[in-house]
């Protein structure tokens, strides 16, 4: 299954749910474009919430990465929660904890962004 995404709040806090294979590819771009929206249009605290993710490579590591950078240079909080399986031995291997927070799920996150 190619990604797919929807958005959705919790308090003040904006989730994206990724699901699917975040690959190279149209669905890539669109996934981080609404991304992008949303901290363009004042999102500060956000959560990739990637449960349902069944596969990512560099180009889908690299959107992450570049999202959380926009992010941060907004002084916002960007977090990801919920990978499992390859995609959480993805990050494992990526070091991805050094570059973004990684929690077990997005009430982890949230609980963690109102700190």
């Amino acid at each position: 299954m190619i990604a797919e995404s929807g958005t959705r709040k919790m308090g003040d806090v904006d989730i994206v749910d990724i699901a699917g294979r975040l690959t190279f590819g149209n669905a890539l771009g669109e996934i981080e474009n609404s991304i992008l929206k949303l901290i363009e249009e004042g999102s500060r605290r956000l959560v990739i919430n990637v449960p349902g993710l069944t596969s990512i490579d560099s180009a889908g590591i690299g959107m992450l990465m570049g999202c959380r950078g926009k992010m941060g240079e907004k002084q916002g909080k960007l977090r990801i929660a919920g990978a499992k399986g390859g995609v959480a031995r993805t990050f494992e291997v990526m070091h991805m904890d050094t570059f973004a927070a990684l929690d077990t799920d997005v009430d982890a996150a949230c609980r963690a962004l109102a700190d």
